[in-house]
């Protein structure tokens, strides 16, 4: 009860408006720590809201108070230390009032500053704190809480008195050796490094401060943030020749701190947070300075040497087990490899032949290529090594329950593997050869039992199909074949499940990336889709998914080789297919059946011929079509078999079946829709009756119950399948007059019957895209549709807005369709002259 009445009282006085005039009594007399942070948190308060107001005099006595109390403070190294934590806060008070006063009301506080900074060094370590807030705040984030005026004032005073900052600094490091001190400059320097004017970093004794103190380990950290500040400017080339004596004072330095012998992923590995740092500091200082600075390097042999040296530092830096760091040096190679590529496409562009005089092409960029033959070539091997995985696909289980894929996009890894993908085709292009031979020498090393590792193989395999059509297809082909017969070698004399289950999704994916190999190549492209086929009864976890994956990758790419009667073949591939399709399929979990008959619809689909499409489409769908009707015979003489779980799923996996096969063949599925379409509308309106009346009884829980989410399921894949065929159908016409009349009562009057919590937000999403692929042909039905939806949709999402995040979603897409609508059929039907002006007036009502 004290407790909190003393925290009431101290709440009260905090809200006084004169309680700022009691912080100085408050801070020189109180013993508490916690007592002095709530007067500076008064105290800062009235600085930042209330600074304006005061008289002249209260802010003088305010700013002459605080930079005594931080004099006190700082003088005596003992307090210093042991008081940090508060010193820091009465400087950043402190730089409050700089951004309100300086420099017009205190014109005087740099000059004071460093003046006062000359007499003790705790003081002066405390103002290299300040001048860097003071940098900071400026610069780093001034657009919080400064008008642009006033930003531009403070950074054109801070440069135009940065030549008494600069002064002090240089002054420490060259007179004091106390470790605290130094460090503390070096820091303030890096922040001011990045907009100072370039005078005083080459025309003074700076760098070369810098340079020596960079091999100490006490300020090596700090130093080379400063060293990567200033390798990183871009400048005119009248100071290449200062860039140059910098960088390579620099290389000589940093023999002595790391040998170039030294496994840098090792010592990193082993070494402590500021070993680890410097590293880090390393790979930042390396990709800045070469970015900005590389051509000047080129120039001489003696340049070239240091130059090679670096980018044999930064490549092994690059194998060091950390991603920002990794992210560092790969973002550099993304910049480096393709302008050496861009170079030697220079040269190579360059006629051969012409009437027209020829100027003499510099040799420079083949010469390029020539001197960074050996550093590519380690790039290779660091792609290969370290290549990020591709896009994922992993199955999870939905809200209702079902087995669905989904691909894994836009996170880190994905990213991070497009841009190594990206690099490593620069750098096959640039050497084929090497490229070849450092893969298949790795793959040679695994068949040999050598390193052999999950993840050896695995980053290999990526690589390989990372580079797919950048071979010249003679190469590219002896290649694909080298590496396919090495995998299935690999994976004969392989011991384990688990191994062998490895190496089977690695064979899957490189021979998805090589479409057009498989197209040129009939025989090698059926003995990969058998080998698919096997993979599919083999029940190791995810080597099934990954081969109707692959499947349907090529089916993809490939579909028509699959319909064309080939050489040495008795029918062509899909007739084969559709004789075994049981045996094929039978140890398939649903969801691969469906992505399963995704792809063979794709092979239906190239088939030109329209008879043979229907009669290849009526095999495919025999066993859903056998067992659809099987479920609705014993449905017509029971209907309490509907309402088993068993049913209701072989019905889902039936319906979901049929939307895979309609996504891949578009309005050729026609025909399999009519089969199902009629009695799918009943079974649609039974369920839909049955979960209303569920959720009546049970209420909001029984929405939720397993057993209304498996009806659910199955309308919404109902859903889905008529909102596919909508979508695919090229003849607007056919869902007009064939479908669109039948549904309207069992799934509009449905909608517009049932209770909220049964209401689908998928059924808003269905009619939106009838309306906006029939366009006028919805004239007549779009009144009913409006009239059966807004009102009841508009209560539920009023009413209990947070629960109906889809269906509000799904809500404004339909009412953006049923507007569209109408300005359809007013410019239609109004004439032209008050077309526009119509419009406009009902557009604003």
């Amino acid at each position: 009860m004290q407790r909190v009445a003393a925290e009431k009282l101290l709440l009260q006085f905090q809200e006084h408006p004169q309680a700022w005039q009691r912080v100085d009594v408050i801070l020189t007399t109180a013993q508490s720590q916690t007592t002095k942070y709530f007067a500076l948190q008064i105290l800062e308060n009235v600085i930042r809201y209330k600074w304006g107001a005061l008289p002249e005099e209260q802010r003088e006595g305010i700013k002459n108070f605080l930079s005594s109390l931080i004099i006190t403070y700082t003088t005596d190294e003992a307090v210093f230390r042991r008081e940090t934590t508060f010193i820091n806060k009465l400087n950043i008070i402190l730089v409050q009032i700089l951004k309100h006063d300086w420099p017009n009301k205190w014109r005087t506080f740099i000059p004071d500053l460093v003046s006062a900074s000359k007499t003790s060094e705790t003081l002066c370590e405390n103002s290299m704190k300040i001048f860097k807030l003071l940098s900071e705040e400026v610069f780093d984030f001034a657009r919080l809480d400064l008008t642009q005026a006033k930003e531009r004032e403070l950074k054109a005073s801070l440069n135009n008195e940065f030549r008494l900052i600069h002064e002090i600094c240089v002054f420490v490091l060259c007179n004091t050796r106390k470790p605290d001190l130094i460090r503390t400059t070096l820091d303030t320097l890096s922040v001011y490094l990045t907009w100072v004017p370039l005078g005083y970093i080459f025309e003074s004794n700076l760098l070369q401060i810098l340079l020596q103190l960079f091999p100490q380990p006490a300020f090596r950290n700090v130093a080379l943030q400063c060293l990567t500040e200033v390798g990183s400017l871009v400048m005119g080339p009248e100071f290449n020749p200062q860039f140059q004596a910098f960088y390579k004072v620099f290389m000589t330095q940093l023999q002595l701190v790391v040998p170039p012998t030294v496994n840098i992923p090792d010592a990193y590995e082993k070494g402590n947070d500021d070993q680890q740092k410097f590293v880090q500091n390393l790979a930042l200082f390396f990709t800045g300075f070469l970015k900005a600075h590389i051509g000047v390097l080129e120039q001489t042999p003696e340049d070239q040497v240091a130059l090679i040296m670096g980018l044999d530092y930064l490549v092994n830096i690059s194998y060091v087990d950390n991603v920002e760091v990794f992210k560092t040096c790969l973002d550099y190679w993304n910049y480096f490899v393709p302008d050496v590529y861009a170079s030697a496409c220079t040269v190579e562009a360059t006629p051969t032949f012409s009437f027209a005089p020829q100027p003499v092409a510099t040799p420079t960029p083949l010469k390029r290529r020539q001197l960074y033959a050996g550093t590519l070539s380690k790039l290779r091997q660091l792609m290969i090594c370290r290549m990020a995985k591709p896009e994922e696909v992993i199955v999870v289980e939905d809200d209702n329950g079902n087995i669905v894929r989904e691909t894994m996009k836009d996170n880190d890894v994905l990213a991070q593997y497009k841009t190594m993908r990206e690099t490593l085709v620069y750098l096959c292009h640039l050497d084929y050869e090497d490229t070849e031979n450092q893969m298949l020498e790795r793959l040679r090393m695994q068949l040999a039992g050598a390193k052999w590792t999950w993840g050896a193989l695995n980053t290999l395999c990526w690589a390989i199909g990372s580079i797919s059509g950048s071979m010249q297809e003679e190469q590219e082909n002896r290649f694909l074949v080298t590496v396919i017969r090495d995998l299935l070698n690999l994976c004969e004399i392989t011991r384990g499940k688990d191994n062998k289950a490895v190496i089977a999704a690695d064979i899957m994916y490189v021979v998805g990336q090589y479409p057009k190999f498989l197209r040129a190549h009939w025989k090698f492209l059926k003995t990969v889709v058998n080998k698919l086929f096997e993979f599919m009864h083999e029940t190791h976890p995810g080597v099934q998914d990954m081969a109707c994956d692959t499947f349907l990758k090529i089916c993809n790419k490939c579909r028509r080789k699959f319909v064309v009667l080939q050489l040495q073949e008795r029918e062509p591939f899909i007739s084969e297919l559709l004789n075994t399709l049981f045996e094929t399929i039978h140890d398939l979990q649903p969801h691969q059946v469906h992505t399963f008959y995704e792809a063979v619809g794709l092979m239906v689909g190239a088939e030109g011929d329209m008879a043979k499409r229907e009669e290849y489409l009526g095999r495919l769908m025999a066993p859903p079509n056998t067992t659809w009707q099987q479920i609705i015979a014993q449905a017509k003489a029971n209907p309490e078999v509907l309402k088993q779980q068993l049913a209701i799923k072989s019905i889902q996996n039936v319906l979901q079946t049929n939307v895979n096969v309609c996504t891949s063949l578009g309005q050729p599925f026609m025909s399999q829709f009519n089969v199902i379409y009629a009695d799918m509308l009943q079974v649609y309106k039974l369920y839909s009756e049955l979960i209303s009346t569920t959720i009546a009884e049970g209420g909001p829980y029984a929405a939720r119950s397993t057993y209304v989410k498996y009806m659910r399921s199955v309308k919404k894949v109902a859903l889905k399948l008529i909102e596919t065929f909508t979508e695919k159908c090229e003849d607007p016409t056919i869902i007009a007059t064939m479908y669109v009349p039948a549904m309207m009562d069992p799934i509009l009057g449905d909608y517009q019957r049932a209770v909220p919590d049964a209401r689908d937000a998928e059924v808003l999403s269905l009619l939106a895209v009838i309306i906006n692929k029939l366009r006028m042909l919805m004239e007549s039905e779009v009144p009913r549709v409006f009239d059966a939806v807004f009102e009841v949709t508009l209560q539920m999402i009023t009413r209990n807005f947070e629960d109906y995040p889809e269906h509000r979603l799904q809500f404004f897409a339909l009412l953006h369709a049923i507007v569209n609508h109408c300005f359809r059929v007013l410019l239609n039907f109004t004439p032209v002259g008050n077309a526009t002006e119509l419009a406009g007036q009902r557009a604003h009502e």
